[in-house]
């Protein structure tokens, strides 16, 4: 019978890793005994993180729309680790527009709107693709599986927010993704699902003035408080570590819905 899994000893690619949720989840990963390819841009603090991690974790500097950068990293994990088992995908951003502003009659950039959806749905599709070319060189495990993709939506997928609709329409589409992508890799055993969560204690917060990280705090029914980096980096733990997890989005938000 076939038994739940560890991350010890696997090999992880983490794209959006020198912060956040992203570096929370290479920083579990390293020390539950994973070998992590820590992926960010260049001009992130990548380097110090990865080595603060140690013999087990390595900076690869990328931007997750380029296909020679995703590349070159998978070079790396194949290089330094021998393989990949799983890849994480935690790089993203975001704008805040209105579709319209009416008051300064002015329409939402396009060009804002593009580059949105760009990195956090076309980047994340890019690492996939790649990823999952080597992951499918392993050698199947007696589930006959032989990697994991985990990627990072939002519930703004479903509760966006005004001046949202780049970010929750980048969201909505790694949601929408999830599934099919699981089911055009189910016969090479790499399994595919989606976090998505509320308001964690992430840098972008961090920026905000504390009165109104308080009130965000408030929102969050049961624990109120925000997300710790380490609980989103935990699900994606019990995501990999799970066999049966596959084509699932998970709400990760402490029963919270964003009301308009």
């Amino acid at each position: 019978m076939a038994s739940i899994g560890t991350v010890k000893g696997m090999v992880g690619l983490v794209t959006g890793a020198a912060s956040g949720l992203g570096r929370a989840t290479a920083e579990r990963f390293v020390r539950e005994g994973a070998k992590v390819i820590l992926c960010d841009l260049p001009s992130s603090s990548g380097q110090d993180v990865a080595k603060s991690l140690g013999d087990n974790c390595v900076f690869s500097p990328t931007d997750v729309t380029s296909e020679a950068d995703v590349k070159q990293a998978l070079a790396v994990a194949q290089e330094k680790f021998g393989r990949l088992d799983m890849a994480i995908n935690c790089a993203g951003i975001g704008v805040a527009f209105k579709t319209y502003n009416f008051n300064k009659d002015k329409p939402h950039s396009l060009e804002d709107f593009a580059r949105v959806l760009t990195v956090n749905t076309v980047g994340s599709f890019n690492v996939i693709r790649l990823a999952v070319g080597l992951m499918g060189k392993n050698e199947p495990n007696a589930d006959k599986q032989r990697g994991v993709v985990v990627n990072t939506a939002s519930v703004a997928a479903y509760d966006g927010q005004m001046g949202q609709a780049a970010y929750s329409a980048s969201k909505g589409a790694i949601v929408g993704m999830t599934l099919p992508i699981a089911r055009d890799l189910a016969n090479q055993g790499i399994r595919v699902c989606t976090v998505a969560p509320g308001l964690f204690d992430t840098p972008l917060l961090a920026s905000l003035p504390e009165k109104v990280r308080t009130f965000l705090a408030s929102t969050v029914p049961n624990p109120s408080r925000l997300g710790h980096p380490d609980e989103f980096a935990h699900l994606v733990q019990c995501i990999v570590e799970n066999p049966m997890m596959n084509g699932e989005v998970i709400r990760v938000d402490g029963a919270l819905r964003m009301m308009p």
